[in-house]
This record gives structure tokens, C-alpha cells and sequence, in this order.
């Protein structure tokens, strides 16, 4: 797997309202930044790019909110680092549209591209950053990392498992919070009713 950095996420304004928003639940949160992260799979038997493609490559990975003009002086405190990805085992809408242009490029060798976001944050003290994360991510599609080493993962094959059906017409809710138990969902008690009261309207597990 290929690791390459990318530009800043968000500008300047974005950033700073992302901020704003962030401090009203941790108040110790100073200073707030983001930047794209992407991660290559090369086809079986390449283990590396040569210097013209992986030139092609970084040029075609080189979008997003220019580095603003400013003060470079790098805040003070302590630095925490998450990086947000796609949910593994799934392919993103991106990710099918960034290797599709690199193959029309001549970049035969890439088997899939998936792009992630780190969100560094700087706080004074030592803090716990969970009422942070709705804020970066969602967690019905999205997953945190904490290093982009892990990002391996992206691209972990698995066979398929047998359907699985959610008896709600003859159980009803206790059949969803048992599989959300059960299979890792991670489904909120909002996200339970919802789903349980749309599938009754449809008539249907």
C-alpha cells in the first residue's frame, strides 16, 4: 500500500467554524486542522510505481483548498491526531471515480485508490476527544484510525456471509437491538426506532 499526503481539507473558514463548533463541547480545543490522506492498492505483483507514474499519480491527487498565506508559527499544546476513513469493506463513490482516472491516465498498476482525512487537533491539556466525533465523522459509513498505517485494512478481501434476516414483524425491536448486539452495527436507540417503525410501514424483516 502507497501512503501519500495530500492537501488541506477544509479552508480556512470552514476550519475555523468546524472549530468554533467543536469548542462548544470541549472549550480546551485550540487550534483545529485537516488534511487528505491517500492510500493506493497496487495490482498483484507490482510492489512499487516508477518515478514517471507515481509523478502522474501525485499530480492527479493534488486538489482541494490551497494552503492559505499566513501565520506559520505552529500553535502550542498537545497535538492529537485521527484519521477518518471509509468504512472497511466498503468502496466509496470517490475511490471508484479516482481509480477509474487513473487507469484512463496509464496507471495500470493501481488497483484502487481511497482517500481519508486527518483531523489534528491541539489542546493545552490532556483530553478525551469522543464528543468530537460526530463532527468528522459519520459513523453508519466512516471509520477512525489511528494512524495511517491501519488504513491497510481498506483493502482487506473477505468472502461473503450468508444473508442474515432481522425478524422484526414477529420479534420486533428486540430482534434489531439483539443484532445490532450481535453483528456490530453500532446503531443508535434513535437509528433502532427509526428502522423498526419503517420496516413495519413496509410490511417486511
Amino acid at each position: 500500500m502507497l501512503h501519500l499526503r495530500g492537501a488541506p481539507a477544509l479552508s480556512g473558514s470552514r476550519s475555523s467554524e468546524l472549530l468554533r463548533k467543536i469548542r462548544t463541547l470541549l472549550p480546551a480545543v485550540s487550534d483545529l486542522s485537516a488534511e487528505f490522506q491517500h492510500f493506493v492498492e497496487l495490482t498483484p505483483g507490482t510492489e512499487a510505481l516508477e518515478s514517471d507514474s507515481l509523478d502522474v499519480l501525485q499530480q492527479l491527487l493534488t486538489y482541494g483548498p490551497r494552503d492559505e498565506v499566513g501565520n506559520d508559527e505552529e500553535p502550542e499544546g498537545i497535538e492529537q491526531s485521527l484519521l477518518v476513513v471509509p468504512r472497511p469493506g466498503t468502496l466509496s463513490p470517490w475511490s471508484s471515480k479516482a481509480t477509474d482516472i487513473a487507469r484512463i491516465c496509464g496507471l495500470t498498476q493501481i488497483a484502487r485508490i481511497e482517500r481519508g482525512i486527518t483531523y489534528r487537533f491541539v489542546h493545552a491539556d490532556p483530553i478525551d476527544l469522543q464528543p468530537a466525533l460526530p463532527f468528522i465523522h459519520d459513523r453508519m459509513t466512516e471509520s477512525i484510525l489511528q494512524s495511517p498505517a491501519q488504513a491497510v485494512q481498506l483493502f482487506e478481501k473477505s468472502e461473503p456471509q450468508p444473508l442474515k434476516t432481522v425478524d422484526i414483524l414477529k420479534q420486533g425491536r428486540q430482534a434489531l437491538v439483539d443484532a445490532d448486539r450481535n453483528l456490530g452495527l453500532a446503531l443508535s436507540e434513535d437509528e433502532i426506532d427509526y428502522l423498526v417503525d419503517s420496516f413495519r410501514e413496509i410490511g417486511r424483516n
